[in-house]
């Protein structure tokens, strides 16, 4: 099964939700969420889900959790539809 994984560098308690632009190599999402109980990472998650059209459940934070800098992994996904959706190089 193909897997995508995403670098992401996150910006919670923002004023708006966005998938913004890459970055130095990573996606630059903001999130209302705050960095609290896992709060942003699952708010991340959701976001990237409608942003490239697949069930929250396939997404997941691989790397990172308490950090801004994560690796977002998403089952079922080809890397390319997901660099391409997101805008990477």
């Amino acid at each position: 099964m193909a897997e995508a994984l995403i670098p992401v560098r996150l910006g919670p308690r923002s004023s708006s939700e966005r998938v913004g632009e890459v970055r130095e190599g990573r996606l630059v999402v903001k999130v209302s969420a705050p960095p609290v109980d896992g709060q942003a990472n699952a708010a991340l998650c959701v976001l990237l889900a409608k942003r490239l059209g697949v069930p929250k459940s396939r997404v997941s934070v691989r790397r990172g959790e308490r950090s801004r800098d994560k690796l977002v992994a998403v089952d079922g996904l080809e890397q390319s539809v997901a660099d391409f959706t997101l805008g990477f190089g």
